[in-house]
């Protein structure tokens, strides 16, 4: 399974999976570079869907839908764990409530496609006001293996990272993390990385549990520390 990011509007990052020449557009508001790829690398888009219903990340849909013979696959529908054939291959999707209700996150062997759950170096809001429910999804993105790449709904990679140093001061990962970022090409981390970084996922780390208990904050569970973090940073 391929991936191709496309990058739209001032920071959105829309997507094209395909295997062989089937492809499904995610988020695809870059519907000309889209087509243009699909067309130079012979791939017939079956599928045009969103990460969620949020207008920044649907824009494209309408066109896409003119343009080619896919179909849409409504994200709001979706509640379980799911497959789409891509090709020969298969592309999972899982329901991962939390920034919206009808957020959900792409996911093969090496990679996923996280929408506005998680970013490359923070977090989607909280749209949902369903902290428990955007922990659980949380902890399922970071439950994938460290080699896991994380495709995001937006590149808010340097705001971020200046946010985490601010967060955990010292913290020789961030430089190194940065280092990495470049704004002119493909914007993508490890689960590793983000895990090093992201201080919003890193509610199991002594240094931010530290930080946290300083500040008289509630950390006797995974999740009292994740609410913490998120109302407080």
């Amino acid at each position: 399974m391929d991936i191709k990011q496309f990058r739209y509007s001032s920071d959105n990052l829309g997507y094209l999976v395909y295997s062989g020449d089937t492809g499904i557009a995610i988020d695809g508001g870059a519907v000309d570079e889209t087509l243009l790829f699909a067309d130079r690398n012979n791939i017939s888009i079956r599928i045009i869907t969103n990460t969620h219903s949020h207008y920044d990340h649907t824009p494209g849909n309408k066109e896409l839908l003119k343009r080619t013979s896919g179909e849409f696959l409504d994200p709001g529908k979706i509640r379980s764990d799911q497959t789409v054939a891509i090709g020969k291959e298969v592309l999972n999707i899982f329901h991962a409530p939390g920034h919206t209700l009808d957020s959900i996150i792409f996911w093969t062997d090496d990679f996923l496609v996280t929408g506005d759950t998680l970013f490359n170096g923070t977090v989607g809001n909280c749209f949902s006001n369903d902290f428990n429910a955007f922990f659980n999804s949380l902890k399922r993105v970071i439950a994938f293996p460290g080699s896991t790449r994380i495709y995001a709904g937006h590149d808010y990679v340097e705001e971020s990272l200046e946010i985490a140093g601010a967060i955990d001061t010292g913290n020789p990962d961030i430089e190194k993390y940065m280092k990495k970022y470049n704004p002119h090409g493909e914007i993508v981390s490890t689960l590793e990385d983000e895990l090093k970084v992201n201080p919003y996922i890193r509610f199991n780390e002594k240094g931010m549990i530290e930080k946290l208990k300083a500040r008289r904050l509630p950390v006797d569970t995974e999740f009292e520390r994740f609410k913490s973090i998120m109302e407080n940073y």
